[in-house]
C-alpha cells in the first residue's frame, strides 16, 4: 500500500487548478504555546479549500468517454467547488447536488463556477441518496467527496508539498478529519518518506467518526453527528480511508466547539484569514494536544492543516461568542445573591479586579436574586475553579455554567424570569433544517394539542436550526410526546433537569420525569 498510494500522489494532477499554498509560522500562537506552530494555507486555493486537489485529479483520471457523459456529486460546501471548478477547466459538465438548507451563497458560488445545481433534500444524507440515483439514470460518473483513491492521492499532495517546504525537524502534523479523505492522503505520503513524523487527526467531539472507528478497530456509523463544523460532519468514515488510516495515523483527538472557535481567533490574530470551523480544527487540536502533553524540554515544531475558509458571514457572531469560553478567558456562572440593596456591589468586590463581561437579572423572589453573569479570566486552566472556590468561600452559591451548551445556545439570552410555580412544565432543545419556513414548519408538527409555555430561537446562520422548548404536559402526556417525537425523527435532548434552565426559567417542582 505505501508504494501503492506514494506513486499515485507523485503522479496526481493537481496544479492546473491548485496552488502550493505556503507553509507559514504563526508567530503569536507559537510564542503563547511555547511551540512553533506552522500553518499550511490550504485557504489560501482559489475556492478556499483544499477540496479542488482531489476532485479534479480524480475528474482528469476517468476516460474521455466517461467524461463525455458527465460527472455528479452530493455537497453543501467545498467539495462542490471543487468539482466544479474542476468540470469547469476539463470542461466536463459537472451536476451537483445540494441540500435545500444550503446557504445561498454557497450554491450561487457552485453555479457561478457552471455546474448545474440541484436541491433536494434537508441533509447531505439526502442530497448523497438522490445523486446516486441520477448517477445510475443518467450514466454520470459520481465523484465521491473522500472515499476514492484518487481523490485521496490528490489531497496527499498537500503532503508532498509541507515535506518540501520544511526539510527541518516536524514532529507532528495535525490534520481535520470528516470523511478521511486528507488524513489518508497526507499520512499515506508523510510517513513513507519521514516515518518518524506524527500524523494525528482532529475531529469534533460530537462527531467522531475516525476516533470511534480506530477505538472499535471497525468503521462504525454515528447515530447523529454535531453540526457547528459542518464541513467535517459525516457519520461514517470511508471504507478506503478508513483503511489507510488504521495503518499510518497515530492518534486522533476530539476538541468542543468552544476550543475550535477560539483557534478560529487564533487563526485570525496570526494571518488576518477566517477560518472555517472545519478549517480551525487542525490548531485546536494542537493547542488540546500540548495542554495534554506539555511541551518538554525542547521546542516542538508542529504543523496545522488550515483546510478551508468558507464560512457563513453570519456565522461569526456565534463564533466570536464562543471564543473566549474556548480560550478560558471567560466564565458563566450562576450566582445567588441576597436580594437586598448593595448586594450586586458586594459580589463585584468580591470579584477583585476581574471584569463581568454579561450581567443578566431579573427580580423572582423576596429573599435570593440568581444571576446569570460572565466573567473575565486570564486563560490559565485552573483559574476558573479557585473563583469557584473563592466565591463560595465568600458564601455564594455559585453553578458553572461554563460547560453548559443550552445556557450557552439559549439561557443566557432570553433570562428573565421564571415561570409561574403551578406550570407542569418540560423543556426540550431541538435541531432542524434551516430552510424559508422551516420555523412555522416545526411550530406545525408540535401543534398536536400541546401548550408551549417557553421558546427560544435563534439564528447561528447555521444548515440547522436551534430552539428551546418548554410544554405543559403530564406524566402521562410527557411519555405521548416522546413518543411522538421518536416517530417523527427528531434530534432532540430533554433539558428539563438542566441547571440553567432551573436556576432561570423554571417553575415550580414539576410532577415527576415520566
Amino acid at each position: 500500500m505505501p508504494t501503492k498510494y506514494l506513486e499515485r500522489i507523485l503522479r496526481a494532477r493537481v496544479y492546473d487548478v491548485a496552488v502550493e499554498t505556503p507553509l507559514e509560522l504563526a508567530g503569536r500562537l507559537s510564542a503563547r504555546l511555547g511551540a512553533n506552530v506552522w500553518l499550511k494555507r490550504e485557504d489560501m486555493q482559489s475556492v478556499f479549500s483544499f477540496k479542488l486537489r482531489g476532485a479534479y485529479n480524480k475528474i482528469y483520471s476517468l476516460p474521455q468517454a466517461v467524461r463525455d457523459k458527465g460527472v455528479i456529486a452530493a455537497s453543501a460546501g467545498n467539495h462542490a467547488q471543487g468539482v466544479a471548478l474542476a468540470g469547469r477547466e476539463l470542461h466536463v459538465q459537472a451536476t451537483i447536488v445540494m441540500p435545500t438548507t444550503t446557504p445561498p451563497i454557497k450554491v450561487q458560488s457552485v453555479r457561478g463556477l457552471g455546474a448545474r445545481v440541484i436541491l433536494h433534500g434537508d441533509s447531505y444524507d439526502d442530497a448523497y441518496e438522490h445523486a446516486m440515483a441520477m448517477s445510475d439514470s443518467e450514466g454520470l460518473a459520481f465523484i465521491h467527496p473522500f472515499d476514492d483513491p484518487e481523490v485521496i492521492a490528490g489531497q496527499g499532495t498537500i503532503g508532498m508539498e509541507l515535506l518540501r517546504q520544511r526539510a527541518d525537524r516536524i514532529d507532528a502534523v495535525f490534520v481535520p478529519v470528516g470523511g478521511g479523505g486528507l488524513i489518508a492522503g497526507v499520512a499515506a505520503y508523510v510517513k513513507h518518506v519521514r516515518p518518524e513524523v506524527k500524523i494525528i487527526g482532529v475531529e469534533p467531539a460530537d462527531a467522531p467518526s475516525l476516533h470511534d472507528a480506530l477505538a472499535a478497530g471497525r468503521r462504525v456509523r454515528l447515530k447523529q453527528v454535531g453540526l457547528f463544523a459542518d464541513g467535517v460532519a459525516v457519520r461514517q468514515v470511508g471504507k478506503e480511508t478508513f483503511r489507510v488510516s488504521r495503518h499510518y495515523v497515530d492518534e486522533v483527538l476530539l476538541v468542543s466547539t468552544d476550543e475550535i472557535c477560539a483557534a478560529i481567533k487564533d487563526i485570525y490574530d496570526d494571518t488576518r484569514s477566517v477560518a472555517e470551523p472545519a478549517g480551525a480544527l487542525a490548531v485546536a487540536g494542537i493547542k488540546r494536544y500540548l495542554a495534554e502533553q506539555g511541551g518538554g524540554e525542547e521546542r516542538q515544531e508542529l504543523v496545522a492543516l488550515l483546510s478551508g475558509a468558507n464560512i457563513n458571514f453570519d456565522r461569526l457572531r456565534h463564533v466570536s461568542e464562543r471564543a473566549e469560553l474556548g480560550e478560558q478567558r471567560e466564565a458563566l456562572f450562576a450566582v445567588a445573591i441576597p436580594e437586598r440593596p448593595g448586594s450586586f456591589l458586594a459580589f463585584c468586590k468580591a470579584l477583585g479586579r476581574r471584569s463581568i463581561t454579561e450581567f443578566n437579572y431579573r427580580y423572582s423572589d423576596a429573599k435570593e436574586a440568581h444571576v446569570f453573569c460572565g466573567i473575565e479570566l486570564s486563560g490559565k486552566a485552573e483559574e476558573r475553579e479557585k473563583l469557584l472556590e473563592h466565591l463560595r468561600a465568600k458564601g455564594y452559591a455559585v453553578t458553572d455554567l461554563t460547560d453548559n451548551e443550552t445556557a450557552k445556545l439559549h439561557i443566557r439570552y432570553m433570562v428573565g424570569g421564571h415561570a409561574p410555580a403551578s406550570l407542569d412544565e418540560r423543556v426540550f432543545r431541538f435541531e432542524f433544517p434551516e430552510r424559508p419556513g422551516a420555523l412555522l414548519d416545526f411550530l406545525k408538527g408540535l401543534s398536536r394539542g400541546w401548550n408551549i409555555s417557553l421558546f427560544h430561537y435563534r439564528n447561528h446562520g447555521a444548515a440547522f436550526g436551534r430552539v428551546l422548548v418548554g410544554l405543559q404536559l403530564s406524566v402521562a402526556e410527557a411519555r405521548q410526546f416522546r413518543r411522538f417525537l421518536e416517530d417523527e425523527g427528531y434530534v432532540y435532548s430533554e433539558e428539563t433537569d438542566n441547571d440553567a434552565y432551573r436556576l432561570f426559567a423554571a417553575g415550580g417542582l414539576l410532577s415527576g420525569t415520566g
